[in-house]
C-alpha cells in the first residue's frame, strides 16, 4: 500500500516543478531505452527523486531491445520500453510486448493521434519529417509538398536515406493512408528517378551532402538540422548556415507536415505496473516536456508547452493528425513499394 500511495501522490504533483518529494519507495523500474540522449537522464533522476523508484537503464538499439524483450518472454524484467518512431512501438505491440494502459492523465495530455487508440503506447515528443534545401541553389518558392519531390524538375537533386529506415517507412506509410498504394508506387518511382545519389547515411549526412553540392533537397527529421545549427563545432554550424528547412504540405486544403514521435509503452511482462504507468505520466508532465524540447530540439507532444522550436517553424504550422498507428501499420507495405521502385 505504501508503494502504491507514493505513486498515486506523485501523479497528483508531477506537473509542479516545486513539489516536495513524495513517500519514498524501494522499487526499481527497468527501463529498456532506445533513445540515446544524455539529457534524458535528467528526467530519470527527477523521477527517482520524486518517487523513490530507481530507474535501472538498459540501453541498446531499439530493434535489438524489442527482440530481447520478445526472447525473454513472460520472464522479461523490462517494465517500460522507450524508443523512437511509431513504427517500432507498433511492432512491439504486434509482438504482444506492450500492455494496454488506461490513464486519465495520459489520455488528457497526449493528443489522440500521438497514441495507440487502445492505450498500448504513447508518444511524448513530436518529430517532423521535413524538406531541407540549399539556400544558394533552391528558391523557397519552388518547394511545396512531399508529392512534388517526384516532379522531374528535381532530377538529380534529391537526397534521402535508405528505404530500410523506419523514418522513411512511416512517412511513406502516411502517404499510403492519404493516397493509396497505386499513387505511392508511382510517386516512389518518380523520387528514385530524381535521386542525386544512391541512398546512404543518416539524416545529417543528407544535410552535409547539400552543403557540398551533392544534391539540392533532402528529406530529414527537423532536429538534425537544429543539432548542426547549435553545435559547438564551427564546421557543423557552417553546414547549417547553407541549408534551409521547409515544412511541406501547408496549403489550405492540404494535410500538413508529417509528424512522427518518440514514445513508450508499459511492457506486458512488467512486475511494476503502477510505477511504470506513473513513469509514463511523468513523461507527459510540463517539466518532462520542456526538457525533451530543449534537450534534443524535439517538439513537445503536450499542447501549451513552450516550444523553443517555434523559431524555425511557420507561425501557423499545420501538422498531419493522422493517427500514428495508421502509418505505422502501413510501414511494411511502404517498404515493399519503395524497394519495388528501386529505392534501396
Amino acid at each position: 500500500m505504501r508503494t502504491r500511495l507514493a505513486i498515486l501522490l506523485f501523479a497528483a504533483v508531477v506537473a509542479l516543478p516545486s513539489a516536495a518529494p513524495v513517500v519514498a519507495q524501494t522499487r526499481t523500474l527497468n527501463l529498456y531505452n532506445g533513445r540515446h540522449y544524455d539529457v534524458d537522464q535528467v528526467l530519470y533522476d527527477e523521477f527517482t527523486r520524486h518517487t523513490g523508484v530507481r530507474v535501472n537503464l538498459i540501453q541498446g538499439d531499439a530493434d535489438q531491445l524489442i527482440e530481447r524483450i520478445r526472447a525473454e518472454g513472460p520472464n522479461s524484467p523490462a517494465d517500460v520500453l522507450i524508443t523512437v518512431d511509431a513504427g517500432r512501438l507498433y511492432r512491439a505491440q504486434q509482438l504482444g510486448l506492450c500492455q494496454p494502459v488506461s490513464s486519465e492523465v495520459l489520455n488528457r495530455r497526449i493528443p489522440a493521434h500521438l497514441r495507440d487508440p487502445q492505450g498500448h503506447w504513447f508518444g511524448f515528443t513530436k518529430r517532423l519529417r521535413v524538406i531541407a534545401y540549399s539556400r544558394a541553389r533552391v528558391s523557397r518558392a519552388a518547394l511545396s509538398t512531399y508529392e512534388d519531390l517526384a516532379n522531374p524538375k528535381w532530377r538529380g537533386k534529391v537526397l534521402v536515406r535508405s528505404s530500410s529506415h523506419v523514418y522513411n517507412q512511416s512517412l511513406v506509410g502516411a502517404m499510403i493512408a492519404w493516397h493509396g498504394e497505386n499513387f505511392v508506387q508511382r510517386w516512389a518511382r518518380g523520387v528514385v528517378a530524381n535521386f542525386a545519389r544512391p541512398p546512404q547515411g543518416g539524416d545529417i549526412d543528407q544535410l552535409r551532402a547539400i552543403a557540398v553540392g551533392e544534391g539540392d533537397v533532402a528529406i530529414v527529421n527537423h532536429y538534425y538540422y537544429l543539432r548542426l545549427l547549435n553545435s559547438a563545432n564551427p564546421a557543423d554550424r557552417a553546414v547549417a548556415e547553407q541549408v534551409g528547412l521547409f515544412f511541406p504540405n501547408q496549403g489550405v486544403e492540404d494535410r500538413g507536415v508529417h509528424v512522427n514521435l518518440s514514445g513508450a509503452c508499459v511492457v506486458a511482462a512488467s512486475r511494476n505496473r503502477d510505477a511504470a504507468v506513473a513513469f509514463l505520466e511523468f513523461l507527459a508532465s510540463d517539466r518532462a516536456q520542456e526538457v525533451f524540447a530543449k534537450g534534443n530540439f524535439e517538439f513537445p507532444a503536450v499542447r501549451g508547452i513552450t516550444n523553443p522550436m517555434a523559431a524555425v517553424a511557420p507561425a501557423t504550422l499545420k501538422e498531419d493528425t493522422l493517427n500514428a498507428r495508421v502509418y505505422a501499420a502501413n510501414g511494411a507495405r511502404a517498404l515493399q513499394l519503395m524497394v519495388a521502385a528501386g529505392w534501396r
